[in-house]
């Protein structure tokens, strides 16, 4: 791969790294095994039968637990200490060629993707969590888990498609999530919602 193939690819890996990133490292590490992408040598563990074993275990355990009201929460809150390191290392493990301010830049902003990501995917759940039926939790995580093996896969083949795809929806996040805390302040603050002006009669 390219320098730029490989900036592009860390976009989405970051991305999904921030969304799951249990499947996204199994994803990597089969497309890696399975010769289906050719990453930086430096990434080569990825593709090791240990790696591959641990986060597809892994996965499993989240696969059930991020789909339990409540319980998501506190899962998804002590992965931040998960998410974020795990798409930094990644980056700098990638990018040792590219020179040492590259490699400090593309390590920081891959940490910084990854925790916007978490940080959306945290907000929506405390959002979706209040309501008290499972479905729209369980649907919701199944969409997610889906997403993170997709994006990681598609970003193999189309990395540039993949990273624009992935900068969209930071720019979604983002809305959401200052959407998301704005509800909750409202929720928890008791004010009722402003309501238009009736008039007086007569």
């Amino acid at each position: 791969m390219t320098p730029q193939q490989i900036l592009a690819l860390l976009v989405s890996v970051s991305f999904g790294a921030g969304v799951n990133v249990y499947a996204t490292v199994a994803t990597l590490g089969i497309l890696q095994r399975t010769q289906w992408v050719d990453l930086p040598p430096q990434l080569d563990l990825l593709g090791s039968w240990w790696v591959i074993g641990i986060s597809t275990v892994m996965f499993a355990i989240e696969f059930f637990a991020d789909k339990v009201p409540f319980f998501d929460l506190v899962w998804n809150a002590l992965h931040t200490f998960v998410r974020v390191p795990v798409a930094a290392v990644i980056a700098w493990a990638a990018t040792p060629d590219l020179g040492p301010e590259w490699q400090w830049a593309a390590t920081v902003v891959s940490g910084g993707i990854a925790l916007l990501a978490h940080g959306g995917k945290l907000a929506v759940r405390s959002a979706v969590t209040a309501s008290p039926e499972p479905a729209s939790n369980i649907a919701l995580s199944l969409t997610e888990d889906a997403f993170a093996i997709f994006i990681t896969w598609f970003a193999t083949t189309h990395p540039y498609i993949a990273a624009a795809i992935v900068l969209t929806l930071l720019v979604i996040t983002v809305l959401l999530i200052r959407w998301v805390f704005r509800a909750l302040r409202r929720a928890f603050s008791g004010r009722p919602r402003p309501s238009p002006s009736l008039g007086t009669s007569g």
